[in-house]
């Protein structure tokens, strides 16, 4: 079929391109994900969109097609809390395991999601790997107070292809975004989102409020969806769709890391990950306000 009439309206630009309707964007997305294009048609979708920039309706357009193909998760009898891991950490310990864990110690079910994308980076794979908790084989009920993890290839292998093309040429696109949307429970569920450039901000806003979504959305540490341990971000949160501010922005930096690791390996994540949850180090401030967060998001939605 070919998707070259998109790209003819989405390949001029910045200032001349052309942006798409939500059926458009499905339309176009549903024949990249379903591999019904060339690897030289994906590649130049890939780069149009990165100077196009890309709205609203695409975003939700993209999802559809998305939600489509995705693999489906049975009904928790809790809010499934939705955690998407993708960009992994290069200077710090990376906290999303330990965000993840913590909340399930609250009491609530998790499915944390993921895969390696850029190589020189820990992944949250690799820290549960070494916490002893493989990645799942097959979707299956998820309990209360349960985390499990699984490989973007499990819930969407057209998703997990797009995402390969990073490595081929060096630029995200937009299945990195959808990743931090996708919502593959099959009941109430919370996705704890971020972004990382500020004009993405106001597209995935709008997107959790016009698909009705709940969960929360932050600027991202390192791009990981976990709160900073060194200040207080604005986190907005979302009860189907409705937007509410759950924490400002706070100046300053926090000196007091007590027992963060130094070094930024999946070994050393792990190991002070363990200590966390055993007592004998205390969890950051930030880290507990987050997870606090998402429970009071919870009870709303219970």
């Amino acid at each position: 079929m070919g998707i070259g009439h998109y790209l003819r309206a989405i390949g001029r630009g910045r200032y001349g391109a052309r942006a798409m309707g939500r059926e458009q964007a499905a339309e176009l997305f549903a024949q990249v994900l379903a591999g019904e294009v060339s690897d030289l048609e994906t590649g130049a979708f890939c780069i149009a969109m990165r100077f196009k920039g890309i709205t609203p309706s695409e975003m939700m357009g993209f999802l559809d097609a998305t939600q489509a193909r995705l693999a489906r998760w049975p009904a928790t009898r809790r809010p499934l809390v939705v955690l998407p891991s993708y960009n992994g950490a290069r200077r710090r310990p990376l906290l999303t395991p330990l965000l993840a864990l913590l909340t399930a110690r609250a009491g609530l079910p998790v499915l944390l999601h993921g895969c390696q994308t850029e190589t020189g980076r820990v992944s949250s794979q690799a820290v549960l790997a070494a916490l002893g908790i493989p990645a799942l084989s097959a979707p299956r009920l998820i309990a209360d107070g349960e985390l499990v993890h699984a490989d973007t290839a499990l819930l969407c292998p057209g998703i997990k292809r797009l995402l390969d093309t990073r490595q081929l040429i060096g630029l995200r696109n937009p299945g990195h975004s959808v990743v931090k949307l996708m919502q593959p429970g099959g009941g109430a569920q919370i996705v704890v989102s971020s972004y990382t450039h500020p004009e993405y901000a106001d597209v995935m806003t709008e997107t959790f409020e016009r698909l009705g979504m709940s969960g929360m959305l932050s600027k991202g540490t390192e791009g990981e969806s976990v709160a900073d341990p060194r200040r207080a971000i604005q986190i907005d949160g979302f009860v189907r769709g409705q937007r509410r501010l759950l924490q400002a922005k706070q100046p300053g930096v926090t000196a007091d890391l007590t027992g963060l690791p130094q070094a930024a390996d999946a070994a050393a994540t792990a190991d002070y990950t363990r200590r966390v949850l055993q007592g004998q180090l205390p969890a950051p401030e930030a880290v507990e306000r987050q997870v606090a967060h998402i429970c009071a998001l919870a009870r709303e939605l219970e």
